[in-house]
């Protein structure tokens, strides 16, 4: 049967892939470390540190996922082909649905798993704080602000991680001026990273009585939330903190009390704000923690820069400094511009569909950042 002939082609395209996955992996060393980490485990003493005990459990069971996926995809594999071979040898087509089924899963496992491979930096394990603030378009770049702020929870649902609203401020008619969410999940940051960047949108805008069509930009900053202490100092005569009345949607308490805070970093001009704790000394302890986590990555980027001789662009949130375009008329497109990813399903993508996205800007970095696609800008 022709079919057959294609799943059986289709599953040979996969043994490369399947092969670089298991080398990228090092499943020897894996083995050996969960081996290592078990044998802590068993000491008596094990749960007096509850910190320790925490991460070390934690890291065995990202070890006993990666190892038991891997080896799955290997059964599946083996699982595939005795398919195929019965499927030639009876030549029955009922058997047709169950091989596409089984090999649409294997070869989903194995996209899915050379993404997770690509996670291999400091921080991408941890959770992600995503900051919007809408730009170039007023009332209209405000409601494009909550458009995006709908798509990341989407997305976060999607994967099964939460969301917390750690700062919020309306927009004047509509919309959100600017929101700060965490996105707590495994490897939140690690994919969330690729969302760094200004976001431009073109439609009839709503806000338009001449129904014309309209450009707004909203920018998105993206972080790691570092829970242990870094190493940062910071001056107190180098920050002003102030203290005001939370607003927008974080529930009755913080309307009532001036609990949220705002700290200033001048010699960067980093500000960072939280109005999500239930009291003032909270909120100032988270926002302390986030600008010593800006203050470290800004370091760690000076750093990279003065060692490959490069200087990374400031960007404004405005036309030409775009990562990725939506397009909603005169046709839908969503394009990104680093990676020329593309959809022709926008709604979708508003709706949470950012993986393909996500995963087009991982193997582009690991690549090494060809430049962007020429005449990107032109969506």
């Amino acid at each position: 049967m022709v079919e057959l002939d294609q799943y059986k082609t289709k599953l040979a395209d996969y043994d490369g892939p399947l092969a670089e996955l298991k080398a990228s992996l090092q499943l020897t060393s894996k083995k050996e470390r969960i081996a290592e980490l078990e044998r802590y485990m068993e000491a008596p003493d094990f749960w007096t540190d509850p910190d320790r005990s925490q991460k070390i459990t934690r890291e065995l069971k990202g070890l006993q996922n990666a190892v038991k996926t891997y080896e799955g995809l290997e059964s599946q594999k083996e699982d595939i082909e005795l398919l195929l071979e019965m499927g030639y040898e009876e030549n029955d087509p009922s058997i047709i649905p169950e091989i596409e089924e089984t090999l649409t899963n294997y070869v989903n496992t194995i996209e899915e798993m050379r993404v997770q491979v690509l996670l291999s930096g400091e921080y991408d394990a941890n959770n992600a704080i995503l900051s919007l603030n809408a730009g170039a378009g007023g009332t209209e770049a405000c409601d494009w602000a909550s458009m995006l702020y709908r798509m990341y929870t989407r997305w976060a649902e999607r994967h099964g991680f939460s969301v917390e609203v750690l700062d919020f401020l309306d927009g004047d008619e509509a919309g959100i001026k600017s929101v700060k969410i965490q996105i707590n999940g495994e490897n939140a940051y690690g994919l969330l990273r690729s969302e760094h960047g200004v976001h431009r949108l073109v439609r009839i805008s709503p806000f338009n009585a001449a129904g014309k069509r309209q450009t707004s930009f909203v920018s998105c900053d993206v972080m790691p939330d570092i829970e242990e202490d870094l190493d940062v100092e910071i001056n107190d005569d180098d920050i002003r903190i102030d203290t005001y009345r939370s607003s927008g949607a974080g529930g009755q308490h913080i309307n009532k009390t001036s609990s949220a805070i705002r700290i200033t970093h001048f010699p960067t001009g980093i500000v960072v704000t939280c109005q999500n704790e239930r009291s003032q000394f909270q909120n100032k302890d988270k926002a302390m923690q986030m600008l010593k986590a800006k203050l470290y990555l800004l370091k760690q980027q000076e750093n990279l820069e003065k060692a490959s001789g490069i200087r990374g662009d400031v960007k404004d949130i405005a036309w030409g400094s775009q990562i990725r375009s939506y397009v909603l008329q005169p046709y839908t497109m969503v394009k990104d511009l680093r990676t020329g990813e593309e959809s022709g399903n926008a709604q979708a993508v508003l709706d949470g569909a950012l993986d393909p996205f996500i995963s087009a800007y991982l193997k582009w970095m690991s690549a090494g950042c060809p430049k962007r696609n020429a005449g990107g800008d032109d969506l």
